[in-house]
């Protein structure tokens, strides 16, 4: 049992929701459920400052202050183990206008490190992208192709995801991919 992660999730919970199931008017992903070693490395990117100092990065402008509320690693590691030891929420698709079709063709760029069926690839510091919720997808791959996130030179991870999402030609090739992702969670 992991009482101390309980414990400092509740802070988080308020904005992530108690189950760690997301809440978009807080601009609060789903996290419940996601890899350890993701959510310990995001957790670290935010502390760091290698995420959530962009100034477009509403965000993660956000979450960088909770991050650094985690004082030592020991923290860190007992809050993103009790978010993955919670039961992954299903999201409903609130993008509209995506096909899956097209989608699936433009996701053979993705799968060479988020694996064939969204699974993520470890080794290649890849997540996993089932479970996550469409609007979060899509502000992500917008951030990647902006530079909002991936251009800070102490996220190395980050700088990789970059081009791949400006390979995305507009906003329509954008849902299209997303639209067929939503499909992997099913």
């Amino acid at each position: 049992e992991n009482k101390r992660g309980e414990q400092l999730f509740e802070l988080c919970g308020q904005c992530h929701g108690l189950q760690g199931e997301g809440m978009a008017l807080s601009l609060a992903p789903s996290i419940a459920g996601l890899e350890l070693w993701s959510l310990e490395a995001q957790l670290r990117k935010f502390r760091d400052g290698a995420r959530g100092i962009h100034h477009e990065d509403i965000a993660g402008m956000r979450m960088r202050p909770m991050s650094m509320w985690l004082k030592t690693d020991e923290d860190l590691i007992a809050v993103a183990n009790y978010v993955s030891s919670l039961t992954p929420v299903t999201s409903e698709a609130s993008i509209e206008g995506g096909d899956a079709t097209k989608g699936k063709a433009l996701y053979g760029l993705c799968q060479s490190c988020h694996g064939a069926n969204g699974e993520g690839l470890q080794p290649l510091n890849a997540p996993k992208l089932t479970n996550h919720t469409d609007w979060y997808l899509k502000t992500q791959i917008y951030n990647f192709k902006t530079g909002i996130r991936g251009s800070n030179p102490k996220d190395t991870t980050g700088a990789l995801m970059r081009p791949m999402a400006m390979a995305l030609a507009n906003d329509q090739a954008i849902n299209d991919v997303i639209s067929y992702i939503m499909t992997l969670s099913k």
